[in-house]
C-alpha cells in the first residue's frame, strides 16, 4: 500500500465517523453555508492568478512550518495579491484542520479553495458549510462516475471545481462536464520528483474552455512566465512561500516582481 492509498484508507474511515456526529442536515445549518461563494475561477481569470497555499506539513517533506499562524500568513497572501488561497486541510499526514479552513475565511475576502482527499459527497457539503468557494478533485483516487457526481453537487452548492491530474490517463478517463479548472501536479506520486515538463506535456491536451492551473514546483518568475505560453493562467504556490520564516511577506516579495 503506497503513501496515497493509505490517505484514502484512513480519510474513508474519518468520514464514516464525521457522518455520524456531524450529519449533512447539521452542516447545512451552519451560518457559512447560505453565504454566497466568491469564484477562483474568475479571481484566477482577472488577477495575479496565483493561489497561495497554506499547509505545515506532508508525506514527502514532513515538517515544512509549524510555527506561521493561518491568520497571519492568509492576511499576508491578500496582501501580496495572489487570486486565492489553498488551505490543506487533512490532519494526520498535512497537519492540517477545518478549523484553518474557518480562521482563514473569517480573516479574508478572497476565494478559498478546500484541498483534501475529497472520497465522499459529505466532504462537499463540509466544505461549503465552513467556508470554502471551491474544492479539489483528485482524479487517480475516483473513478469517472465520480468525478461527475461530485462535481455536479459542487455546482449545485455554488462551488467551483478544480480537477488535479498527473497524467494523460487521468485527463482522458475524466467526466470534465462540471469541472471549471484543471490543474496538472507537477509531482510524480511514485518517486515525488517534481517537473515542469509535465505541465508542458499536457497543456495541449486540456480543453480549451477550462481554465489551466499548474501546481507544485513553481518558485520563480521565471517558471511562471514560461507556463504561461502553453496557456496556464493559474499557478498554485506552497512550499516556496510556506518553508520561509514568513510567508506572507515572502508572497508579498515574489508577486511584486510579477
Amino acid at each position: 500500500m503506497n503513501i496515497l492509498d493509505k490517505i484514502v484508507f484512513d480519510k474513508k474511515r474519518e468520514v464514516e465517523i464525521k457522518k455520524e456526529m456531524f450529519p449533512i442536515d447539521f452542516l447545512m445549518n451552519s451560518p457559512l453555508f447560505i453565504r454566497k461563494t466568491f469564484s477562483l475561477v474568475e479571481s484566477v481569470k482577472n488577477g495575479s492568478g496565483i493561489i497561495a497555499e497554506f499547509k505545515r506539513r506532508s508525506p514527502s517533506k514532513q515538517l515544512i512550518n509549524n510555527k506561521s499562524s493561518v491568520i497571519d500568513v492568509v492576511k499576508g497572501y491578500e496582501k501580496a495579491g495572489v487570486s486565492g488561497i489553498s488551505i490543506l486541510g487533512d490532519t494526520k499526514y498535512f497537519g492540517g484542520s477545518l478549523e484553518d479552513l474557518i480562521q482563514a475565511r473569517n480573516s479574508v475576502d478572497l476565494p478559498i479553495l478546500r484541498k483534501e482527499f475529497i472520497i465522499d459527497v459529505y466532504q462537499i457539503y463540509e466544505a461549503k458549510a465552513y467556508g470554502a468557494d471551491a474544492i479539489l478533485l483528485i482524479a487517480v483516487i475516483l473513478t469517472k462516475d465520480e468525478i461527475f457526481t461530485f462535481s455536479k453537487q459542487a455546482k449545485e452548492l455554488g462551488l467551483d471545481v478544480l480537477l488535479e491530474i498527473h497524467n494523460k490517463e487521468e485527463l482522458l478517463k475524466s467526466n470534465l462536464t462540471n469541472v471549471d479548472m484543471v490543474g496538472v501536479n507537477n509531482r510524480n506520486l511514485k518517486t515525488f520528483e517534481v517537473s515542469l515538463d509535465t505541465s508542458k506535456s499536457l497543456s495541449k491536451l486540456i480543453p480549451v474552455d477550462k481554465v489551466k492551473i499548474s501546481e507544485s514546483g513553481i518558485s520563480s518568475i521565471e517558471a511562471i512566465n514560461e507556463l504561461k505560453q502553453y496557456g496556464f493562467q493559474g499557478f498554485l504556490i506552497g512550499e516556496n512561500f510556506m518553508r520561509t520564516e514568513n510567508p506572507g511577506e515572502e508572497a508579498i516579495e515574489f508577486l511584486s516582481k510579477l
